[in-house]
């Protein structure tokens, strides 16, 4: 009986720092036009992951992490939009939809993926990583509305979370991308 307890909890060990070695590199997703998106492709980046919605209060962030994605985009940086519709139905369209507009009221030209659950029975596996500590071996943060947006550094490792009414520009994020202690 020792033995056997022994080897599940070696086994559950091993199990869990497997999963902490996933990065988001190891995810695969579909952008707006329907093209598969490797998400692999950004090593090297820092990645902010956003659930947006074109119906919220928060919609006009998109101007924001705009203007953010412009000022650094060429230093290593990069915005990754998820439209989602998981609060009360603010993100109704089509991805054909969301991306017209993304493009005609904020000129957004961060990548945006097509549409994915951000929580529930349906949430997309990206999702699950990036808000369970037992998968990404960081932090617990569940998506408390539209426009959280999780940092990732250029190991593709969660390394924090800014909640939905903090501004893109906030202090936090910045110095994040800059690579400054935030205060």
């Amino acid at each position: 009986m020792k033995k056997l307890v022994l080897s599940l909890s070696f086994a559950l060990f091993i199990l869990g720092a497997m999963a902490q070695q996933k990065s988001l590199y190891d995810f695969k997703v579909n952008a707006l036009d329907g093209q598969p998106f490797d998400l692999s492709s950004l090593k090297g980046k820092k990645v902010l992951v956003v659930n947006t919605a074109s119906k919220c209060g928060l919609t006009p962030q998109y101007k924001l992490l705009q203007q953010v994605y412009d000022k650094y985009k060429d230093q290593n940086f990069v915005i990754v939009g998820f439209p989602a519709n998981n609060f009360m139905s603010q993100e109704p369209g089509t991805n054909s939809e969301i991306r017209e507009f993304c493009t005609k009221n904020y000129g957004v030209t961060f990548p945006m993926m097509a549409k994915i659950s951000v929580k529930g029975k349906d949430m997309d596996p990206l999702y699950k990583w990036l808000t369970s500590k037992d998968q990404n071996g960081v932090v617990d943060a569940d998506v408390k509305w539209n426009f959280q947006k999780f940092m990732i550094d250029e190991s593709g490792k969660v390394v924090g979370f800014a909640s939905p009414g903090d501004k893109p520009d906030s202090e936090q994020i910045i110095s994040w991308i800059e690579g400054k202690k935030s205060k």
